[in-house]
């Protein structure tokens, strides 16, 4: 009789533990109401969570390391969307910067953004655009890359980090001035060999 009730108990807390446990867990993470998928979801939460964590103690160790000022702190802000070369279905909220070199459009979808450039190919340029993103806190989720001859489209599909604090607009331009200032240092350098 004392082994029915001391089992009945452990069950008991079990349940509880595993109620506590799926209201801390977002709901996207646990797929089912059993056991083990409550444990399953607890789990991949708390991977994630313990990678933002690496991620910002390293974000730290590195602004720790440079002492040079950071940009003011600005909440991420959505604005309406302008005119694009891209598509027709630019309804969602995003922004637009184009130039002779690249054009780059960034909107937003739910918690991400969908970034996209279009470019004469440039060596070098995905590495400075993935740079310029982890730079921002962004975090890659999905890269494509086509090419048609000498044209090149990368579309980026990033997470919005917990310490974004730009807009799309500055997106945009960041990723912009990416493109840019590689094209100056090719003119620079093409003038010096000439």
């Amino acid at each position: 009789m004392s082994h029915i009730a001391v089992e009945r108990n452990r069950r008991r807390q079990m349940n509880e533990h595993l109620k506590v446990l799926r209201s801390l867990t977002p709901c996207f993470y646990i797929k089912r109401g059993d056991q083990a998928s409550i444990i399953g979801g607890v789990i991949e939460f708390i991977k994630e969570l313990h990678q933002v964590v690496q991620s910002l103690e390293a974000k730290k160790r590195r602004k720790s390391l440079s002492p040079s000022p950071g940009p003011s702190p600005r909440q991420f802000r959505l604005s309406p969307p302008p005119e694009t070369p891209f598509s027709d279905d630019f309804k969602e909220l995003g922004a637009c910067c184009n130039s002779p070199v690249a054009d780059v459009e960034a909107k937003i979808s739910g918690s991400n953004v969908i970034l996209r450039t279009i470019s004469k190919r440039i060596p070098g340029q995905i590495v400075r655009i993935i740079g310029a993103l982890e730079r921002l806190s962004f975090e890659i989720l999905h890269l494509n890359i086509s090419t048609m001859e000498d044209t090149v489209l990368y579309s980026f599909v990033v997470k919005i980090g917990l310490e974004c604090q730009v807009s799309v607009e500055e997106l945009a331009f960041e990723v912009q001035q990416s493109f840019c200032s590689q094209a100056v240092s090719i003119m620079e350098h093409a003038q010096i060999l000439s």
